[in-house]
């Protein structure tokens, strides 16, 4: 199966659709499956992958579609992350403790909180 997201305004996912493999032979012909069956010509339509293999991430509905890097991107959970590059996830500022107990991100104080 194919997984293609289609970008709306500001190329922000809309939405999330699988197609079989026997349709979308190439990312191509699953755009043009989908713009035909939503009837959409010029709807925008990019592959994901849930294995990363294109795009750098899954896409998910409020994702944003980075046409430089071609890459999706997550929503920023907080204004202090930092993109990473290489990955185009967000990271904390300080790295979250890696001792098994479990912990929330502090925006305020820029901390990881034990819950």
């Amino acid at each position: 199966m194919a997984d293609f997201a289609k970008l709306g305004i500001g190329n922000i996912v809309e939405q999330v659709i699988v197609v079989s493999n026997d349709v979308a032979t190439t990312e191509q012909a699953g755009i043009d499956f989908l713009k035909e069956l939503y009837n959409e010509p010029n709807g925008i339509w990019k592959q994901t992958s849930y294995n990363n293999n294109i795009r750098k991430n899954f896409a998910g509905i409020g994702f944003y579609y980075d046409q430089a890097r071609d890459a999706f991107i997550p929503p920023k959970p907080f204004n202090s992350w930092i993109l990473n590059e290489d990955t185009c996830l967000w990271e904390a500022p300080v790295a979250k403790p890696d001792d098994g107990q479990r912990y929330t991100w502090n925006e305020q104080n820029q901390t990881w909180d034990l819950v």
